[in-house]
């Protein structure tokens, strides 16, 4: 069956139709026999107007109709445009079709079929649509008929089908696909389409972009005008090509959704193997530049030159990993000439479509290739893994069960992955630079070891968030104070990253000084809001400041002589005691507004403690970070303190475990602190009377009391630093007067008096009479300073003893 036959039906009928057509006869000489109505109509000439005349007298021209019907064309079946004159006296190009009369005789004359122009070349149109539809597009179609027998199909079809070109004979066994089809399309009466997966090619591997050809068939039920079934039009296209690029929409889909779902770099370059294996390649390695945390103003060829490739991940379609080389956090090292190298060195992919023995490049590597050609790898690629003008690093693709080379859509595809996941590496890296900068400050910022006191024994822990969160503002200090006593500090501002590590070291620094002032908790807290505001305030006037938008803090002072604990706090949680013999509490401290706020006072609360019980001082993160109310949280916090017997470092391990999940959401620091006392031997005390000739009684009795103590050594000095210190206060202060020394780690001598008036360090002229006192006490003692009572005030000097460690108090 010719294209031609198929044209029929209303959508596009043939203008030369006899039921339709302007139809003349001409007999053999050449004279107008016969015109139809239709013929009237198409050019206004009437019959009686032109029966009998030559056809010369309408239609003009040498070929076409003239032509044939003078002789001069071979005789024949003829179609084109002709002119004819019109009844109007202007000419019209018609469409002609002349066919031959043929008589027993010979030829009879011709018919001759008419048309207008336009309706011709429609038809010529349609009919040169169709054939190349039929003939010429990548469209198989077939042709069955009501007893499902292909009747016709293309050419394209029998190549489809790997089938000859003609026709099948019925099928004996079951239905193939296209029958199948047609027949449910033949019985519903409606188009029925599908899919159709053809079987991978050889060796192809399993998940493979590539792994099969697929088709789409469709089935279009034929019907007479009367709607009598004539049959079933398919068609077949293969969209494999399309299909493959869906596929890899939608592995940069899925590449965008699993490519940096976190800011740790191992974990990122490994989401990328992940999507590349086995879709794309048999096997995957991403190398970073060791250096790739440089300022970015360093020139990816320079990176290439200088920086060390590392094996930052691997993956391969096989468990054993025949083709590694190299390990995970290892160098990568690869020759000069290897593609990685010059990868590196021109920021360019570099693609070997065709990898064989004698590939230029192995020559250099023999180890390489001897792996390669052992696997049977036959095509590489090394794509530069480059973001914001930097190349951080190459990903190199191995192929050798996928059958294919890596061609330009390979290449686009992986660039495009490749760049994508270069950025999430840049941002990964820069975010560890910041973090671990953050770290660093705050690290710095924090006491690097805690101070040995007599007072108490400390343990501590430090917890900082996970990465999403950064680095907080907890924070945490043991300042050893006058009189054997100690300030224990825990404080948090609220945030993360460097702002918040910034303002912790800034508000650090603060209460150092005020606690070495010797100020009342309350007081201390007070200053300390006092400076929050003032940073809020300068921070909102520069807009590239650290803005500080609060801070609790709670601040607490022991006394191992009296065995009190002196407590305020500021928005901050109440501490927790563990007593030896009774239940564990949490203090009952006033609570007070978080810093920042201003206008609010600080109350303290101040407690006995026994020698041996168990502080704990903590931020929120610690009672919150179980996902359950801070009541909840107090309760486990009271669990993990029970039995404060045990070793400091045992209760921190159950503390962690009790109450932290393996990734707290915020910052975690907390101080658990064990009192001691200082026994009673190791103090002395005397009520100095208000008359000079009380200074050399107390005098004598000092001498006699470091004699007991076995301080001969430092016997002279005391002498002198106690002279002074008494003389003042008897001349200069009023209200009772008492000295106490405390044989500690340091000799640690106190003079108290009623007055408010602090002694100033002054250097004395050569005339002065006076004045030197003070002087000689600062340069004879270690550390000396004043502290106010509630009803007066305390002047105290510390003499190192000798074989201590001013500081940490241990022999030497």
């Amino acid at each position: 069956m010719s294209t031609f036959g198929l044209l029929n039906g209303d959508g596009m009928p043939d203008p030369f139709d006899l039921e339709r057509a302007a139809l003349v006869t001409v007999d053999a000489a050449g004279v107008i026999e016969c015109w139809s109505r239709e013929a009237e109509h198409l050019l206004g000439h009437a019959p009686a107007d032109v029966a009998g005349k030559p056809v010369t007298a309408v239609f003009q021209g040498r070929d076409g109709l003239v032509g044939m019907i003078e002789g001069r064309l071979p005789a024949g079946y003829w179609e084109g445009l002709t002119w004819a004159g019109h009844h109007d006296g202007r000419q019209v190009e018609l469409g002609c079709r002349v066919r031959p009369l043929p008589t027993p005789e010979g030829s009879g004359g011709w018919l001759v079929a008419l048309c207008t122009a336009t309706a011709l070349k429609r038809w010529e149109l349609g009919r040169a649509a169709l054939d190349g539809l039929l003939s010429r597009s990548p469209v198989g179609v077939a042709l069955f008929d009501t007893d499902l027998r292909c009747e016709w199909r293309n050419k394209l079809l029998a190549a489809l089908d790997a089938s000859p070109d003609a026709a099948p004979a019925p099928h004996p066994g079951p239905p193939q696909a296209g029958e199948r089809q047609a027949g449910q399309a033949l019985a519903a009466g409606e188009v029925v389409s599908s899919v159709e997966h053809m079987a991978p090619l050889p060796g192809t591997p399993s998940q493979s972009i590539t792994e099969q050809r697929l088709r789409l068939r469709m089935s279009l039920p034929l019907r007479a005008p009367t709607g009598t079934p004539l049959g079933v039009c398919q068609a077949v296209v293969d969209i494999t090509d399309h299909d493959q690029r869906r596929r890899r929409l939608v592995l940069l889909n899925e590449a965008g959704e699993r490519i940096g779902t976190t800011l740790d770099l191992e974990r990122t370059v490994g989401e990328l193997a992940e999507v590349l294996v086995p879709q794309v390649a048999d096997f995957v390695a991403v190398d970073l530049l060791d250096d790739a945390g440089a300022p970015d103003e360093v020139a990816a060829g320079s990176r290439g030159a200088h920086g060390a490739l590392y094996r930052a991940a691997h993956l391969s379609i096989h468990v054993d990993h025949p083709e590694v080389i190299v390990e995970v956090g290892t160098p990568a090292r690869y020759p000069a000439q290897s593609p990685q190298s010059r990868c590196l060195a021109t920021g360019q992919t570099v693609r070997d479509a065709v990898v064989t023995a004698s590939t230029k490049w192995l020559a250099a590597d023999p180890l390489r290739r001897d792996t390669l050609i052992r696997i049977g790898v036959h095509s590489h690629m090394v794509v530069p893994l480059r973001a914001r003008g930097v190349t951080a690093g190459v990903v190199t693709l191995l192929r050798w069960e996928h059958p294919d080379a890596f061609d330009d859509d390979d290449q686009l595809l992986v660039e495009e992955l490749a760049a994508r996941a270069a950025v999430c590496v840049d941002n990964a890296r820069r975010f560890a630079r910041e973090h671990n900068a953050a770290l660093a400050l705050q690290t710095s910022l924090l006491p690097p070891v805690l101070p040995e006191l007599s007072a108490v024994e400390v343990a501590y822990r430090y917890l900082p968030a996970d990465a999403q969160a950064g680095v907080g503002g907890d924070w945490f200090d043991v300042i050893p104070l006058s009189g054997t006593r100690v300030a224990l500090v825990v404080g948090d501002v609220v945030g993360h990253g460097l702002h918040a590590a910034a303002s912790m070291g800034r508000l650090r620094a603060a209460v150092q000084t005020l606690a070495d002032m010797d100020l009342p908790p309350e007081e201390l807290l007070t200053h300390v809001d006092d400076l929050v505001l003032r940073l809020a305030h300068e921070a909102e006037m520069a807009s590239d400041s650290p803005v500080v938008v609060g801070a609790t803090c709670v601040y607490a002072v022991y006394d191992p002589i009296a065995r009190k604990l002196c407590v305020a706090r500021a928005g901050h949680p109440s501490p927790g005691l563990a007593h030896l013999s009774e239940p564990v509490e949490i203090l009952d401290v006033p609570p007070g507004p978080p810093l920042g706020l201003g206008g609010f006072p600080f109350e303290p609360a101040e407690f006995d403690v026994e020698e041996g019980s168990v502080i704990a001082l903590f931020t929120d993160g610690l009672i919150e970070a179980s996902d359950q109310d801070v009541d909840t949280g107090m309760e486990r916090l009271c669990f993990a303190l029970a039995h404060p017997d045990r070793p400091l470092e045992e209760i921190c391990d159950t503390m962690v475990r009790t109450l932290l999940p393996d990734r707290p959401r915020d910052d975690v620091a907390f101080l658990v602190v064990r009192t001691r006392g200082v026994p009673g031997d190791r103090v002395a005390s005397w009520d100095v009377p208000s008359a000079p000739a009380a200074v050399a009684q107390v005098r004598g009795d000092v001498m006699a009391q470091l004699g007991r103590w076995d301080l001969g050594d430092i016997a002279f000095t005391t002498e002198l630093i106690v002279s002074e210190l008494v003389t003042n206060a008897i001349r200069h202060a009023h209200g009772p007067v008492t000295l106490r020394l405390i044989h500690d780690r340091s000799l640690i001598c106190e003079v108290t008096d009623g007055s408010n008036t602090s002694p100033r360090l002054r250097r004395a002229h050569s005339s002065d009479e006076g004045g030197r006192g003070l002087f000689l006490v600062a340069q004879l003692a270690t550390r000396w300073g004043t502290r106010y009572t509630p009803h007066g005030k305390t002047i105290w000097t510390e003499q190192q003893l000798p074989g201590y460690d001013p500081y940490f108090s241990t022999p030497r």
